[in-house]
């Protein structure tokens, strides 16, 4: 299992929070849903949830314990009674019927086979209920891959990724709508947005790695790990270099979903 550092998270994830502002000022919401979050992380994105259905409920959910706790403190129940945050695996999603609303961001890409997650969904959707979804999609951070790609094969770093695989579920819209409607989920809006996420400086991008590529620098030596980013960094830049404000671009593509239980 990935093990994430919740408090650095917290620092370097302002994109993630962007486009969940996105997503969530569209949702239209009556103030008075119950809604899952799938992959809270931080807590910062469900207590937006929260905060816009005052007379509702929200339940944060994350396979990261460490996040979890971290959400936990920031967003205590004395302070948030209509929020809770609890450990939980999106695979394997123990709900009956019971939200309105499933919505996850920047999460299920973790997620390689998107058939138990979505049966766990649709489970849990009260009839009529709705999923909003956003993920890495197909062709997403592809320059970052590239360089990653062109680093693990020097001969230096190449001993400790014997065996490695593509660690990310980034789907794409024809497969995912077939993959809904086998989960009972009737699907509204399937779609690959790109998007530009902007880095202020070398440094900025060396937390977005390190906070979010375990797959990669968690295969290499903890004493090591620095280096990787640095050199990682290193390689991205070569390509793409800073623009003139100093700032470091990267490409993105989400893949966004929206879908429904019938009623």
């Amino acid at each position: 299992m990935t093990q994430w550092n919740a408090e650095e998270y917290s620092r370097h994830s302002q994109a993630q929070m962007d486009w969940a502002a996105g997503l969530i000022g569209a949702l239209n919401l009556r103030g008075d849903e119950s809604i899952l979050d799938i992959g809270c992380g931080d807590g910062k994105v469900t207590a937006q949830l929260a905060r816009a259905v005052p007379d509702g409920s929200v339940v944060g959910l994350d396979s990261s314990e460490e996040m979890v706790r971290f959400a936990q403190a920031h967003f205590p129940p004395a302070q948030w009674p209509n929020l809770r945050f609890e450990p939980g695996d999106a695979r394997w999603l123990g709900f009956d019927g019971v939200f309105d609303l499933v919505f996850s961001n920047a999460t299920l890409h973790w997620v390689v086979d998107h058939g138990p997650v979505l049966a766990g969904i649709a489970r849990a959707l009260k009839p009529g209920g709705r999923a909003v979804l956003q993920m890495g999609g197909r062709g997403n951070a592809g320059e970052v891959m590239q360089a990653a790609e062109r680093l693990i094969a020097r001969p230096s770093w190449a001993s400790f990724f014997g065996g490695f695989t593509f660690p990310y579920g980034f789907h794409e819209p024809v497969a995912y709508r077939q993959w809904l409607l086998a989960a009972g989920l009737t699907p509204v809006r399937v779609e690959l947005i790109p998007k530009d996420m902007a880095k202020a400086n070398a440094d900025e991008l060396a937390g977005w790695m390190r906070t979010t590529w375990m797959p990669y620098t968690h295969r290499v030596p903890e004493e090591l790990r620095e280096q990787f980013v640095a050199e990682l960094v290193g390689e991205y830049l070569v390509a793409h270099p800073p623009a003139a404000d100093g700032s470091i671009h990267v490409a993105m593509v989400r893949l966004e979903v929206e879908a429904s239980r019938p009623a």
